[in-house]
């Protein structure tokens, strides 16, 4: 009888994805503290044919030389920036990801973080629990701000960026867009979004989502010289990735009120604990990195890692690849 090819995954998966990886492969399952520890995994994929890992695991080049058998590596996640897809190309290792799948979810999160930062709703949960509601507001207190006619710009109009825009549109907002190359004819008219030049999307924009990978180019390019230009009234939001945003300029940004406010659910470091600085400041919504994390999203996301490991492990192209 053949021996099973190995599998290792850095954390566990839903019970009928392991049933269904348990039938083709031996597989381990790290179960200590997450994520594990660059030294731990070292040791796992030396001799394993196939990995399944999560966004926090950086699989760098030195991993990949470790793992001399090594077939694929399938993520859950549609983000692959924690892998060095070039270096696992050039040793012929295929890569698989999640994209499309978490496209509603993350665009309703995105949009939940708008109206929640726009209408001060986690503010006033805050006033209501620590017992700080003392009188019914009047005219002046405690106002929010309307999202109809106000002008959402979508750096980078994706997938995701795309169904935000049709959520937009559904509540008469204006909706701007910057991508390197303006989408097709099509796809605006869909969106209702309409293409501008990054800055003007910075300095017209009552709203600026972010919907780009996290590369080279946009490492920390939301900084002090772009919040400096976006309007005082102006809010961002960010279910991206945290690193395209300059965390200590935002900080300094929100507390001296250059900008309006924030509705993050992703950070440079991650997770944050209770006594970071953005955790201090009232106009910023904070949000545990739960842009995929509904029940239908998760399971599909489950499903398509394991249909693309097994393709990846046999030397078919994943589903959803990258590079090879």
């Amino acid at each position: 009888m053949m021996e099973k090819k190995r599998v290792f995954l850095t954390r566990t998966l839903h019970d009928f994805a392991l049933k269904e990886l348990r039938k083709k492969y031996q597989i381990e399952i790290h179960s200590g503290k997450i994520p594990i520890s660059k030294t731990k995994l070292r040791t796992k994929i030396e001799k394993v044919e196939g990995l399944i890992c999560f966004p926090y695991d950086k699989i760098d080049s030195d991993l990949i030389d470790i793992a001399k058998n090594l077939k694929v590596i399938s993520t859950y996640s549609v983000g692959f920036d924690h892998i060095d897809t070039q270096y696992a190309k050039k040793k012929k290792i295929r890569v698989g990801y999640t994209p499309e799948i978490l496209t509603d979810a993350t665009a309703d999160l995105a949009f939940s973080l708008m109206l929640d930062v726009l209408r001060r709703v986690s503010e006033g949960d805050r006033i209501v629990r620590n017992g700080k509601w003392r009188q019914i507001y009047g005219a002046y207190d405690y106002v929010g701000t309307d999202l109809q006619g106000k002008t959402l710009g979508i750096f980078g109009l994706g997938r995701i960026g795309g169904t935000l825009a049709k959520r937009a549109k559904s509540f008469d907002m204006k909706i701007v867009y910057h991508n390197r190359k303006p989408v097709s004819k099509n796809k605006e008219k869909a969106s209702g979004a309409k293409y501008v030049t990054l800055d003007k999307l910075i300095t017209q924009s009552d709203v600026i989502s972010i919907h780009v990978p996290h590369t080279k180019e946009t490492n920390q390019l939301f900084d002090m010289k772009i919040f400096k230009k976006m309007k005082k009234s102006a809010f961002l939001i960010n279910t991206a990735r945290g690193k395209i945003v300059n965390e200590k300029d935002l900080i300094i940004a929100l507390n001296k009120k250059i900008i309006a406010g924030a509705a993050l659910d992703v950070y440079e470091s991650e997770p944050i604990s209770e006594k970071h600085p953005l955790t201090k400041i009232q106009n910023v919504v904070l949000a545990p990195h739960i842009g995929s994390s509904t029940k239908e999203t998760r399971v599909k996301m489950a499903e398509i890692t394991v249909k693309n490991l097994n393709l990846g492990i046999n030397g078919k192209k994943p589903i959803y690849s990258v590079g090879y």
